[in-house]
């Protein structure tokens, strides 16, 4: 029972230190949410794009190769 008691305890004391520290984090404003977001999906879909010319390319030449 004492070692239940003592991991309650030890939780307790996490989760309150978590809090503490999750206070002391500078969290941005929406504006710089959506923003940095958009930057995310452009990058992702351009990349994508990238990637899927890459493949394309690739397997022409291998195409041209094995023939």
């Amino acid at each position: 029972m004492n070692k239940l008691s003592q991991g309650v305890g030890n939780l307790r004391t996490f989760v309150g230190e978590v809090k503490v520290e999750l206070l002391k984090c500078s969290w941005p404003t929406r504006k710089e949410l959506f923003g940095q977001s958009a930057v995310v999906i452009i990058s992702v879909v351009i990349l994508s794009a990238f990637v899927g010319l890459c493949d394309v390319v690739n397997m022409g030449l291998l195409r041209f190769i094995i023939r």
